[in-house]
Parts: C-alpha cells; sequence; structure tokens
C-alpha cells in the first residue's frame, strides 16, 4: 500500500479527518495529501487536454481529408461519428472496471491505446482505415470520463467536487480552445497525415508524471469491494434515469460544436483553415474557462448554505439557457460578431462541471464509475447522432442553421429532466467516528 511521504504526514491525518467527514462513503484512510489530490486533478485536466487534441483533429482536418478521398456531407457525418459507437459502447464495461480495478494502471492503459490509435490514423489511406481508427481511439478514451470522475470522487469530498470536476474536464475544452489553431497550423503546413502521427505518438510523454504522482494499488472506494455488474444493474435508479436523459441532451449540443463547427466556419463562412482555427479559440476557451467556474460557484453557494443540488441545478438551467445564443450567431452575417455569439452560447460549459458532480453526489459510493459510465454511454450515443443528423440536415437544407435549431432544442429539453427527476440521494452519507 503507498504511504505518504514523511513531510506529508500531518497534512496527510488533516485531511483524513476532513475527507471522512465531508465524503459520504465510509473510506478509513484517503490515498494522498491534499496536494497530491490536487496534483492528480491537474494531471486528469492535462489527460482531457490531449484526449480533445487527439479526438478533435479529425474536425479540425475534415476539410482536407473530404477534399483527398472526395467525401460528401453525409459520408463526412457518418465518419465523424465512427468514434462514439466504440467509445459509447464501452463506458458501461469500463465504468464498472473503474470500481473494481486499480486505477492508476487502468487509466495509464487507456491512455496509452488512444495514442497510439491517434498516431496509427496518420497512415490511413482509406474511409475505412480511418474509420476503424477512430473505432480504437473510442475504446482508449473510454476510460477517461468514468475512471476520471471515479478518482476525484475518492479524493474530494461534496464541498470541493464541483471544482475539481470541472478542473478535470475543463482539460478537453481547452484541448480545443488552445489546440484549434496549432492543429490547423499543423494540417495546413504539414498534412493531415503527419499531424495524426505528431500528435498521437507525441501525446504518450504524459505516462511519465502519470506514473511517477499517481499511487500504486489505489482501487476505486478502498476497502469497499464493487458489486458485481448484474447486481450493479439491479441497483440503478430513478436519479440514474434522469441524469442519463438529461445527459443525452448535453451531449447532443456539446457534440454538434466539436464535430461540425470548425467545417461551419469554412463550408458556411468561407473562412480560410488557419482563420478558422484561430476564431474557434473563443467558443472553445470560453466552454474551458466556464467549467471549472460554474463548479465553484455552485460550490460556494452549498458553503453559505443552500441545497447542493438546488445549487447545482440552477447553475445548469443559467448555462443552459445561454445556448440561445448559438441560434443568434447562426442568423449574424458580420463573422466577429457571430463568433462573439458562439462565445456566449458555450457558456453552457458553466453546467458541466456539476452534472457530473450532481451525478456523483446520488450515486452509491462504491458504484460512481459504473454510475458515471451509464451517464458518459448515454451521453456519448447523441455523438452519434449528432454528426449524422447535422450532415443529412446539411445535405437536404443547404444550410447548417437546421442543425443549430435541433442542438438547442434537445439541450433545453434536459432542464425538466434534472429538476423533476433529479432528487436527493437515496444513498445517505456514512460518517466515520
Amino acid at each position: 500500500m503507498w504511504r505518504a511521504p514523511r513531510g506529508e504526514a500531518s497534512a496527510h491525518r488533516r485531511f483524513d479527518w476532513r475527507y471522512n467527514r465531508g465524503l459520504r462513503s465510509e473510506i478509513p484512510h484517503p490515498p494522498v495529501s491534499p496536494s497530491r489530490a490536487w496534483t492528480i486533478a491537474a494531471l486528469l485536466s492535462g489527460a482531457g487536454f490531449i484526449n480533445y487534441l487527439d479526438r478533435a483533429i479529425l474536425s479540425m482536418a475534415l476539410p482536407a481529408i473530404a477534399a483527398d478521398l472526395h467525401l460528401g456531407p453525409e459520408a463526412k457525418g457518418v465518419l465523424l461519428s465512427a468514434f462514439f459507437w466504440s467509445y459509447a459502447l464501452m463506458q458501461l464495461p469500463v465504468g464498472w472496471a473503474a470500481d473494481r480495478f486499480e486505477l492508476r494502471w487502468l487509466y495509464a492503459g487507456g491512455f496509452a491505446i488512444w495514442s497510439m490509435a491517434c498516431g496509427f490514423t496518420g497512415f490511413a489511406g482509406t474511409l475505412t482505415a480511418l474509420f476503424g481508427m477512430r473505432l480504437a481511439l473510442g475504446v482508449g478514451e473510454s476510460i477517461y470520463m468514468p475512471g476520471g470522475m471515479k478518482i476525484v470522487s475518492v479524493l474530494f469530498g461534496p464541498k470541493e467536487r464541483g471544482l475539481a470536476s470541472g478542473l478535470m474536464n475543463c482539460g478537453t475544452r481547452a484541448g480545443l480552445a488552445l489546440g484549434a489553431p496549432v492543429i490547423a497550423f499543423l494540417v495546413h503546413g504539414a498534412g493531415w497525415h503527419r499531424a495524426f502521427l505528431f500528435l498521437g505518438f507525441g501525446s504518450a510523454v504524459w505516462l511519465i508524471p502519470w506514473l511517477v504522482v499517481f499511487p500504486p494499488r489505489l482501487r476505486a472506494a478502498g476497502a469497499v469491494a464493487a458489486p458485481s455488474l448484474m447486481r450493479t444493474f439491479a441497483t440503478l435508479d430513478r436519479n440514474l434515469l434522469g441524469m442519463c436523459l438529461g445527459h443525452v441532451c448535453y451531449g447532443y449540443y456539446w457534440y454538434l460544436l466539436v464535430t461540425w463547427l470548425p467545417a461551419y466556419l469554412v463550408e458556411s463562412r468561407h473562412m480560410t483553415l488557419l482563420r478558422a482555427g484561430e476564431w474557434l479559440t473563443v467558443p472553445y476557451l470560453v466552454f474551458t474557462v466556464s467549467e471549472p467556474l460554474g463548479g465553484w460557484i455552485a460550490d460556494r453557494l452549498t458553503a453559505l448554505g443552500f441545497n447542493e443540488r438546488r445549487a447545482r441545478k440552477a447553475v445548469v438551467t443559467v448555462a443552459y439557457l445561454s445556448s440561445v445564443m448559438l441560434l443568434v450567431a447562426g442568423r449574424t452575417q458580420n463573422d466577429a460578431a457571430a463568433m462573439l455569439m458562439l462565445g456566449a452560447a458555450c457558456l453552457v460549459g458553466l453546467s458541466t462541471g456539476n452534472l457530473y458532480a450532481l451525478t456523483a453526489s446520488v450515486s452509491p459510493p462504491d458504484q460512481v464509475g459504473m454510475w458515471l459510465g451509464c451517464m458518459n454511454f448515454a451521453g456519448n450515443i447523441p455523438g452519434i447522432a449528432a454528426p449524422i443528423v447535422t450532415g443529412v440536415l446539411i445535405a437536404r437544407t443547404g444550410s447548417y442553421y437546421p442543425g443549430f435549431v435541433v442542438a438547442v432544442g434537445m439541450l433545453l429539453l434536459g432542464l425538466p429532466v434534472y429538476w423533476f427527476m433529479v432528487g436527493e440521494s437515496k444513498h445517505p452519507a456514512k460518517e466515520v467516528a
């Protein structure tokens, strides 16, 4: 079992008391000190950054790939959806594994698979090969959300979990915000094949600090053994169903922005790839900053005495209403004004950390990974649907705007689901003396 260094001993004991008083699960000894816990959260954020570089490079390179392979809108939609077929299907088994097995190597293994899959995409020369590599990428990246949120739930109590969740996931948005111009430069200067090679194989360097910092033999819920897969399914309740349905709505909106927004700027607003990469920094950076900010706001409201779940739902509501700015952007002729509207539409990011923290707060403590896997499975079904449906709408209407309308409508449908289906936890806290 990993032991804290001597210099961390007193902080570790203080953390024992705070951690056990704050968490709902009965865990006798937290595995790390607070400073190491936040370092791990930062590494998870870095993994998220790489995750979305490897995931979103296809969207940025799509105009070049489509030109090489002569793809139409519907074929492009199918290719964009390929990643989500395997990513969604793997959420349940990987979520179950996150509750059961050592998290250090489980997460590292998934990271290695997705890095290699991205790198080998650079050798693909046909649509079939590209599709296959995207499926492999989905298998590797499936560890990201259930594994990451399981780690957060083990290391952080409810009053810190919103910020920690937002920090963990904001790396994905930063990967889009900061990576979009870099990817555009690579694709433009070196070609899309070399861009995949560089990003995929180069990202494996992240494994070095992960294996140094993360404690060996850290398991999901300390000494509490995870139940069998069948028993886990037997305990799924209304709260989880509500979170899953709500995440379908969130996922459709988000994956429209991830998959089609770069092509929209190039094909509908007639920007060059380099200019589109520069402008995409605006909406994706807003999403990046919003995620930890939204979690922090709800954390502060909770600390001031507000009910945690209501505080998080309130922030989610405000965030979702900002999505109507996507429709305004679609009707704005001036490019600069439209990008500002797209930035406002990305204030939806205020909701993200709260959605994950809300799920962790209503789930059984020994099944957080499985619940996050279920929720992420549901949320990635629209990752399959949104690219295909949008591609069909573009092919039929010649416009991106109908796809925007569908995405905003889907997102707003999630609000009554969260307010009326997701209630108080059915798994109350167990204090540790």
